[in-house]
């Protein structure tokens, strides 16, 4: 009997020991899936070769609409506008596309309107603040490029100084004129102290390969500059800068008054058009709150 018992133990202690080893197995081939699916999706991520990150760069509420016609179709309109910035990250690199408005609003009481009364602006937070959501700074910028310098696209530029600021040879001529300086000051001193500096002279690809390419649209300033894109999952892209500011104008290819050239903003309307059909580009209007609306909104992106 004590042996049969003896062998009935060791029976049960081999029993325990296969138990442990196949708990062990599968433990291990648990932790290998588990591996394996963490890897396929690392590089499934890695596939993704440009990242569309849009941020809140404040709200325009538009108190005297007629600002953007030359008729007096838009008399007595009032409209709020979105003003995005955005960061397109690449794998050699990354872009900011705008500055928003003026960060010295940030933290204000109340929305700022402008001594005419044609504008109220505000904006709730910081672009450091909004970069720290998708585990960027300042220093993590590459590359700077302004759809054109107005105040509601340079507001934290200045801050990017390390970044290399891709603009038009005319726009940069133009914001660094002896009339600007004198005239409107405060859109001078908002780019005035970036000195890494690349002036451009028409379409510039910023990577080399046709996916980040700035598109010459001048006309609204004298070097307004678009932003093409092309994302592995939503396809072409086009962002307006201020060629349009909403919907309607776009359709009916109304003009500010306040443009520098009105001919050269309608060649610059057709040529806009006429490379959206041809790349099959979808378009999205930067101030147009209901565009700015149809993005996902940092830490998540387009791709």
């Amino acid at each position: 009997m004590q042996f049969r018992k003896g062998n009935n133990n060791v029976k049960m202690k081999h029993a325990g020991l296969f138990f442990v080893l196949m708990a062990m197995l599968f433990s291990c081939k648990e932790a290998k899936k588990e591996a394996s699916q963490a890897i396929v999706l690392a590089e499934k991520e890695q596939d993704v070769k440009v990242k569309l990150y849009t941020f809140d760069g404040g709200t325009v509420q538009v108190n005297q609409l007629e600002l953007f016609s030359q008729d007096t179709t838009y008399t007595g309109q009032t409209k709020v506008f979105s003003d995005a910035f955005y960061v397109i990250e690449h794998p050699k690199g990354t872009l900011m596309w705008d500055a928003g408005l003026p960060e010295m609003l940030v933290g204000m009481p109340e929305p700022y309107t402008d001594p005419s009364g044609a504008f109220t602006v505000s904006r709730k937070d910081s672009v450091e603040a909004q970069l720290a959501t998708i585990n960027m700074t300042l220093d993590d910028i590459d590359y700077l490029a302004l759809s054109h310098t107005h105040f509601d696209h340079s507001g934290h530029a200045e801050k990017l100084t390390k970044a290399l600021w891709l603009v038009q040879e005319a726009e940069y001529d133009f914001v660094m004129s002896e009339e600007v300086r004198k005239n409107n000051a405060d859109v001078h001193n908002a780019v005035n102290d970036l000195t890494n500096v690349k002036k451009l002279n028409g379409d510039h690809d910023v990577f080399g390969d046709g996916t980040v390419v700035i598109k010459s649209m001048p006309g609204h300033t004298p070097g307004h500059q678009v932003l093409y894109l092309e994302l592995d999952e939503h396809g072409p892209l086009l962002l307006t800068g201020d060629l349009y500011h909403f919907y309607e104008n776009r359709e009916y290819k109304r003009v500010p008054i306040f443009n520098h050239d009105v001919k050269q903003t309608m060649e610059s309307m057709a040529a806009f058009e006429a490379f959206a059909v041809e790349k099959g580009a979808k378009v999205y209007l930067q101030h147009a709150k209901g565009d700015f609306d149809k993005l996902p909104k940092a830490p998540n992106y387009l791709k």
